[in-house]
């Protein structure tokens, strides 16, 4: 799609303005969109990533204030939520585990859910589902054997077996 301004270059910048209940559309060229006027904050350094989490992190710190005592630091990197709250960025790994009871507020908050529940490729949902199934079955072969029950616990590992079986044959089977 062309720019709906100059008609010269690709339109990547869409404007959706709405006044008065009426939605108005531009799809404009960079250009023509920065002349506009209408996007003055891509130029301003102000705004970031980094300002942008920072933002959305100043109202969960009253809140989070008093999980943790001020000035506690992550025992790998030393880094303190109060740090992370203003440069929007964790120091490593260990500070998801440390700082857990602060940042499950913002992770809900951001992505709607405190766990990641991606999508995977058509190919490996069967097998991902048969994996989960072979875990359930173990638990319960556990349960069977803990509680003396052996007819169950061998129906159980029969059908792990099986399982076990057909996702060991299946193609582009990565191991695991």
């Amino acid at each position: 799609m062309l720019c709906q301004q100059c008609r010269k270059r690709p339109a990547t910048v869409q404007i959706t303005q709405i006044t008065d209940g009426h939605k108005v559309e531009l799809h404009l060229c960079e250009e023509c969109a920065l002349k506009s006027g209408k996007l003055d904050f891509i130029s301003d350094p102000q705004v970031s990533l980094e300002n942008f989490l920072t933002g959305l992190l100043q109202s969960d710190i009253n809140a989070a204030a008093g999980a943790r005592p001020a000035g506690v630091q992550c025992q790998a990197c030393g880094m303190t939520y109060q740090e992370f709250s203003r440069t929007g960025k964790l120091g490593c790994a260990e500070c998801y585990r440390f700082f857990m009871d602060q940042l499950q507020p913002v992770f809900r908050r951001i992505h709607g859910n405190t766990r990641h529940h991606g999508k995977l490729p058509r190919r490996l949902e069967g097998a991902a589902r048969a994996r989960r199934e072979v875990q359930e079955l173990r638990e319960r072969l556990r349960r069977a054997v803990e509680a003396e029950n052996f007819e169950e616990a061998a129906a159980l590992r029969d059908e792990i077996r099986l399982l076990e079986a057909s996702l060991n044959q299946e193609p582009g089977k990565t191991g695991g």
